[in-house]
């Protein structure tokens, strides 16, 4: 083949970037409330679960919509298929705003929010797939998931800090009109394809969504993947939502609780962005997903039993680098083990997976003791982490693609 059909082009950093911003800003609207728990049911005069429920709708949500995002990923294009979302987002996240201080209506707008959500969320790894080669998808993905970190940490840390100056109704505006630019910004730049592929034929994204569906699910390691994946998220979003009703026992703070979360976050960010170029050389990712999952076990013990600030901001710090750093390397293993499975349904079923964790976050709530302790939950976690190293020995790398050297032109236009 002419070396001139497989070309990479600069302006896959700017479709990758939109694409960025918008999964940035869904996260805060998703974790805003987290962080303020006990101010929040204060001034809507509810409880601490009907708080948790504005970030538990996320979770739900998904379940019911994941399936049908990626089939309208694969089917009409991600660029179509994400702007959907990312106009739903911008409309209700400007409304959850203007009707603020009604808890009701605040519901609505976050279910009409987190129906956007998987729109955004299943296109991870196609995205990359269009864009970019086979050895730098992983990277993508963690950028991807970087961004995605970032708008959690924000959302976690700057609330609380926000409430003391301004009402909620008002922060949730303002989170709205980040999410309404972001959203515009992705309709203005965004487009599905380069002139030519980044790839040979067969490592593009994939067609056939119901036919991949189906082989997908006979992969055995991929539906190991799907188990500790599901223990992964689970852990991941029972802390992120209760972040601040875990530390209040201890006689921390909102805003501690929130530099708590935003920390973790900003681990996360530093091992999203260290672990996946570092598995793309070298190709592999098993070895880093039981490093991931393994080192993660010492960050959350320490969570669960640290009584000094100091000890929990650095049990978070350790607990979001090496657990989140495994998320991009898991979901581009998902990919390569289920090949012809499109990227979007792979995805979607990874993605779909994580947020049907939302039981453990329910869980993580029935455990918690009268004194309001979440270390019962907390232990069980680590139970559970242990298993999943148990499942993750059983995985194996899937073979090494070659790929000719005229991947690697780059050119300026698209």
């Amino acid at each position: 083949m002419a070396e001139a059909e497989f070309r990479l082009y600069r302006y896959r950093w700017l479709v990758l970037a939109v694409f960025m911003f918008i999964n940035m800003t869904i996260q805060v609207l998703w974790i805003s409330y987290a962080s303020i728990t006990g101010p929040a049911a204060q001034y809507y005069g509810v409880s601490d679960g009907a708080i948790g429920l504005l970030a538990m709708t996320f979770m739900v949500a998904f379940i019911f919509m994941s399936l049908p995002a990626s089939w309208a990923i694969d089917t009409y294009g991600f660029r179509k298929a994400v702007s959907l979302g990312a106009i739903l987002m911008g409309i209700f996240g400007l409304t959850r705003g203007l009707v603020g201080d009604n808890y009701a209506l605040v519901l609505i707008s976050t279910i009409g929010i987190a129906i956007a959500q998987p729109f955004l969320l299943n296109a991870w790894t196609t995205v990359p797939a269009k864009w970019f080669s086979i050895e730098s998808r992983a990277t993508a993905v963690g950028l991807v998931t970087l961004a995605n970190l970032v708008g959690t940490g924000l959302g976690l840390a700057l609330t609380p800090i926000l409430i003391e100056s301004m009402p909620i109704p008002a922060v949730q505006l303002i989170y709205g009109a980040l999410a309404a630019v972001s959203a515009v910004f992705f309709l203005l730049l965004a487009r599905e394809n380069p002139p030519t592929p980044p790839c040979p034929p067969g490592l593009e994204v994939r067609a056939l969504m119901l036919d991949g569906l189906k082989h997908a699910l006979k992969v055995r390691k991929f539906l190991l993947y799907l188990v500790i994946w599901f223990i992964g998220m689970g852990i991941f979003n029972g802390i992120t939502t209760w972040v601040e009703v875990i530390v209040r026992p201890r006689g921390f703070t909102p805003a501690e609780a929130g530099t708590l979360g935003a920390l973790m976050l900003a681990g996360g960010l530093l091992g999203a962005v260290i672990i996946p170029p570092i598995s793309d050389k070298q190709h592999k990712r098993q070895r880093y997903l039981f490093l991931g999952f393994g080192l993660a076990i010492p960050g959350l013990a320490g969570l669960a039993f640290a009584d000094q600030y100091w000890a929990l901001l650095l049990s978070s710090f350790t607990l979001g680098f090496f657990l989140v750093s495994a998320s991009p390397v898991g979901m581009q293993y998902a990919t390569e083990i289920t090949v012809p499975t499109p990227e979007g349904t792979s995805n979607g079923l990874v993605q779909l997976c994580g947020q049907a964790s939302v039981i453990f976050v329910y869980i993580m709530l029935a455990l918690q003791t009268a004194g309001g302790s979440f270390t019962p939950s907390l232990i069980l976690a680590i139970g559970l982490m242990l298993l999943s190293l148990a499942i993750i020995s059983q995985l194996k790398d899937p073979e090494p693609v070659s790929v000719p050297a005229a991947m690697e032109n780059e050119v300026l236009s698209s």
